[in-house]
């Protein structure tokens, strides 16, 4: 049986979602403690990548076992992780469901914020003034593009850097805080953080609009912004055929 489970995690103790050689990992925090709890070898997939020290107020992942699970392994699980990953919900799934591949869309937010916070481990801090009505007008052209090479890690073992964006947003949410929405089919390793970085560019009055139009048809990384922090950083929502579901 396959199941689908939804959690959050603060990411600034893990080296990222995925099992690391050199440190440690929401996946395989996860990967232990259901094995624990259920008596199996567990291990979960989940629908992408995050960074390290790079949050998600919503994960989808993942996992199979051979028999039928307690209907309170959620409440069982949250006792059993640390403070930092918490479960929301496990539900049956089809067989053939799969937590990255099955995914319609990706939505992240990156936060940043004008003044000293206390919530600044959650956002990156900007002291210089940004023109954040130029940065959505510089953000409103990846809607015309597919290819995000510029925007990617370079040296990933991925087929192709094509994605479709839908949404490409900022938008003021607080006196001293600016969050940056960006919805896509899928993501490429580093994209947002480059993007992000790549509008402050713009923001600053580094670079134009045009400007930022030549670095994403030059398909070359070395052309766009340095990367963002990763702790400002949240994948915020993971959407699927609601067909996927088991009743």
């Amino acid at each position: 049986m396959r199941y689908f489970i939804t959690l959050s995690y603060d990411g600034a103790r893990y080296h990222g979602w995925q099992i690391q050689p050199n440190g440690i990992s929401v996946q395989e925090v996860l990967n232990k403690s259901l094995s624990t709890l259920l008596r199996q070898p567990v291990e979960v997939t989940g629908a992408g990548r995050t960074d390290a020290g790079v949050n998600a107020s919503m994960m989808v992942a993942h996992f199979d076992t051979a028999t039928p699970i307690p209907s309170n392994l959620d409440y069982k699980l949250n006792k059993f992780l640390p403070s930092d990953i918490a479960i929301h919900s496990i539900e049956e799934v089809s067989p053939d469901a799969h937590a990255r591949f099955s995914a319609i869309s990706r939505t992240y937010h990156y936060y940043v914020i004008t003044e000293k916070s206390p919530f600044e481990p959650y956002a990156y801090r900007y002291p210089q003034p940004l023109d954040f009505n130029l940065m959505n007008k510089a953000a409103e052209l990846l809607y015309q593009y597919n290819d995000f090479t510029s925007f990617s890690k370079l040296h990933t073992d991925v087929k192709t850097n094509n994605c479709k964006i839908t949404l490409a947003h900022w938008q003021q949410v607080s006196p001293i805080k600016w969050e940056f929405t960006i919805t896509a089919d899928r993501f490429l390793r580093n994209m947002v953080r480059a993007i992000v970085g790549t509008l402050i560019e713009v923001g600053r009055g580094a670079i134009t609009i045009d400007k930022f139009r030549t670095i994403i048809e030059k398909k070359d990384r070395c052309s766009a912004g340095t990367s963002v922090p990763g702790n400002a950083l949240f994948l915020a929502d993971v959407k699927y055929d609601n067909s996927i579901i088991k009743e």
